[in-house]
């Protein structure tokens, strides 16, 4: 069956990030550095090596500097020709592919993740989509997402990323119920039959846990604006995902890949040292020096 190209990706960016006070009392959490690069660009250089070439930030108030990130910056660019530093000048040109498009749109209250992919809606038309949080950075062979494109080819269907968890943290998740339907490469597809945002461990229907990526049918939207607020008070995507499945078929993906939660503290320090100790630049003396560390007293 031919699938329609998924050539857009919606970032919800608008949160306030409160858990890394006061970091981000002044900058976006999304652009919090895990080595030399931002969070949010590991996303978009996840997406754009999925063939995404459309990226839509629905933001908020303070975000300004994630618009910067991905402007052209003049003053720099001329200031680093003006020093002779050739080598830093091409690495910021050449920071992403030529060929994207930057979209910006504010979500101007928060009142979820479900309402901030509505946000986006007029932006995306009739056609499937990604959804990605750079909270989630996850370290794989394969870019996550282009994993996720070719299992949506595969099956023509919304397909969302998923983790097991231990059961003292599903009620920090959306937990699915699923069948699985096959299994390869350490990646596992399951169909989904139930979702439920944050349940208590004694109503899990499961362990399996919705990390932030998704494919999604453009008939989200449709549920999107029907629900009503959830847990949190909140418009929650995973009650849009709820009614999607008992229209059509979705997916849950157990991908092959490292997943840091970079929404919490202990997350992020796992994440920058993981990608540190492989760094190109840096890998090996960060090793060395981390395997010379004495424990703390």
């Amino acid at each position: 069956m031919k699938t329609q190209k998924i050539t857009k990706a919606v970032f919800p960016v608008a949160g306030l990030g409160t858990r890394f006070l006061p970091a981000t009392k002044a900058s976006p959490k999304e652009m919090l550095p895990v080595v030399d690069k931002p969070l949010i660009q590991y996303a978009v250089e996840e997406a754009a090596a999925a063939g995404i070439t459309e990226m839509i930030f629905v933001t908020g108030r303070g975000k300004r500097t994630i618009e910067d990130h991905f402007d052209k910056a003049y003053e720099l660019e001329a200031e680093l020709q003006l020093k002779g530093k050739h080598k830093l000048l091409e690495q910021v040109r050449n920071m992403l592919p030529p060929n994207l498009q930057y979209v910006y749109v504010r979500q101007p209250e928060a009142l979820g993740l479900g309402h901030a992919v509505l946000c986006a809606k007029h932006l995306i038309g009739d056609e499937p989509f990604a959804v990605i949080l750079a909270d989630d950075l996850i370290d794989a062979r394969v870019p996550v997402m282009k994993q996720m494109v070719q299992r949506y080819q595969e099956h023509a269907a919304s397909v969302v990323g998923c983790v097991p968890v231990p059961l003292s943290e599903v009620s920090s998740y959306g937990i699915v119920a699923s069948k699985p339907i096959s299994r390869k490469n350490g990646e596992r597809m399951s169909r989904m039959s139930a979702i439920v945002e944050k349940p208590k461990p004694e109503d899990a229907p499961s362990t399996l846990s919705v990390v932030g990526r998704y494919i999604l049918s453009p008939t989200i939207f449709a549920h999107l604006e029907k629900i009503q607020r959830g847990v949190g008070k909140e418009i929650q995507l995973t009650d849009g995902i709820a009614a999607l499945l008992k229209k059509e078929k979705v997916f849950a993906y157990e991908f092959d890949g490292t997943r840091y939660d970079c929404g919490s503290k202990l997350g992020y320090l796992q994440a920058s040292v993981a990608l540190g100790m492989k760094h190109h630049e840096v890998g090996e003396a960060f090793s060395k020096h981390l395997q010379n560390l004495k424990r703390p007293k």
